[in-house]
């Protein structure tokens, strides 16, 4: 397998994580965001969005797949063992409504692209950043602790005590929450999550700072 990402990208942070999870191993191909790189021909032609994360294998012959909620399906799918979501739809459902919120509500608002669009286009300084990015995080986090602490299923990770598709997506949106300066304190059960997570080596292994473009 090769994984085209960039160290700091939440979408190719997921991806690792799933990855690792799954005990693959990928060769690691860096699409520099900062140097423009995904905006090469050349990325083009291999993903026409010039978005990472992308996946080549074997296994997919001359199809690239990109957007990290097919890539991490194709994996679950594909390699179903260690599973990132429960057996019990009911329970499915669950743990997919709390990766949606960080996938579906939280990043999308928070990427480079529309960051660097606040910037250029409405003159937004790195404190009005940092605000609108708090903002959004502070809302879907809100609702994660609500649900953390409603659940039925409550364990050492976000659904029971085996880690799930919904840590592989919380993980990296806390690392882009500090690095937005959003103060965590308020939200303890996903802090006891994180430090859950971070004890396994597939979440250690994945982490920005670890990878090889780390700057």
């Amino acid at each position: 397998m090769t994984l085209h990402n960039f160290w700091r990208s939440g979408t190719s942070h997921r991806t690792r994580i799933a990855l690792h999870l799954k005990g693959l191993s990928y060769d690691y191909v860096a699409v520099h965001l900062g140097k423009k790189a995904h905006l090469s021909d050349a990325f083009k032609a291999l993903n026409p969005q010039q978005l990472v994360p992308a996946l080549q294998a074997d296994e997919l012959g001359d199809q690239v797949l990109i957007q990290s909620p097919a890539i991490i399906e194709w994996l679950e799918e594909k390699y179903p063992n260690p599973p990132l979501l429960p057996r019990d739809p009911q329970r499915r459902a669950q743990v997919r409504a709390l990766a949606a919120i960080v996938g579906c509500d939280i990043h999308p608002v928070n990427n480079r692209r529309i960051l660097e669009y606040l910037r250029k286009t409405f003159g937004a300084d790195e404190a009005a950043i940092n605000a609108w990015c708090g903002t959004w995080i502070g809302a879907g986090f809100d609702a994660y602790e609500a649900l953390l602490a409603a659940g039925p299923k409550r364990g050492r990770f976000s659904h029971g005590d085996a880690p799930t598709l919904a840590d592989v997506y919380l993980i990296p949106q806390i690392e882009s929450a500090r690095r937005f300066q959003v103060d965590l304190a308020r939200w303890p059960l996903i802090a006891q999550v994180e430090q859950a997570c971070l004890a396994l080596a597939a979440f250690q292994d994945a982490a920005p700072s670890k990878q090889p473009d780390a700057a």
